[in-house]
């Protein structure tokens, strides 16, 4: 074996980096083993509730952060994509009074909303590609951009640094893939009372009529 090997430099030195390779991937996993950090579990829980949008709206550079900063005690209702929804949800997790959106950091909206590039007005600046934090705009320098759609979480933050103003931000339209019920009304609780309320008063009359028949 080591004769072939001293024959054929080049398969010994593959021999030898294989080998190598083989004892750095070794002590590489030997050190993720013994060295892992532990990740927060309630951040953790924060980040999967919140829209994952990246937008910064809540002053910080991503959700991951935000969520970090949530779980040392920051507000929890600093987040437009997510609306009401998402903080009624946190306010669960960390068993608190739901506050409202705080409406210094934008206001909540219904429709979700796709940034669409109109191609033929883009000067290719890269202006939008350097601001969007999911890198969900192609393109290159002097060169149409254009938008993929599902990677795009309409955060709108490319709609401002475009100094051609070609990049509008369109609904996106429901389909059978993410098509919801709507939300039942805040007020159901009260709507059921009033039900039980008025179903109970109509049997009561109903009562009254049939002694009056009786007698």
């Amino acid at each position: 074996m080591f004769e072939l090997l001293i024959q054929n430099p080049f398969l010994g030195a593959l021999v030898a980096l294989a080998g190598l390779a083989l004892i750095f991937g070794a002590i590489l996993g030997y050190a993720a083993v013994q060295f892992k950090v532990e990740g927060d579990p309630i951040v953790d829980q924060l980040d999967n509730l919140l829209p994952q949008t990246q937008c910064g709206q809540c002053s910080f550079p991503g959700c991951r952060p935000y969520a970090e900063a949530i779980a040392n005690g920051d507000a929890i209702n600093k987040c437009p994509p997510g609306g009401q929804g998402t903080i009624n949800a946190i306010a669960d997790l960390l068993d608190v009074e739901a506050p409202t959106l705080d409406e210094e950091h934008g206001e909540e909206t219904e429709v979700k909303t796709v940034a669409y590039i109109r191609e033929d007005e883009c000067i290719g600046c890269t202006k939008c590609i350097q601001a969007c934090p999911m890198d969900a705009i192609l393109g290159a320098a002097k060169q149409m951009h254009t938008v993929i759609a599902d990677e795009c979480t309409g955060c709108d933050l490319c709609v401002e640094p475009c100094p051609v103003d070609c990049i509008d931000m369109l609904p996106v339209e429901s389909t059978l893939g993410d098509w919801k019920w709507d939300k039942p009304p805040a007020s159901h609780d009260a709507i059921t009372l009033k039900l039980i309320a008025t179903d109970a008063s109509t049997l009561a009359g109903k009562d009254s009529e049939q002694n009056g028949e009786a007698a």
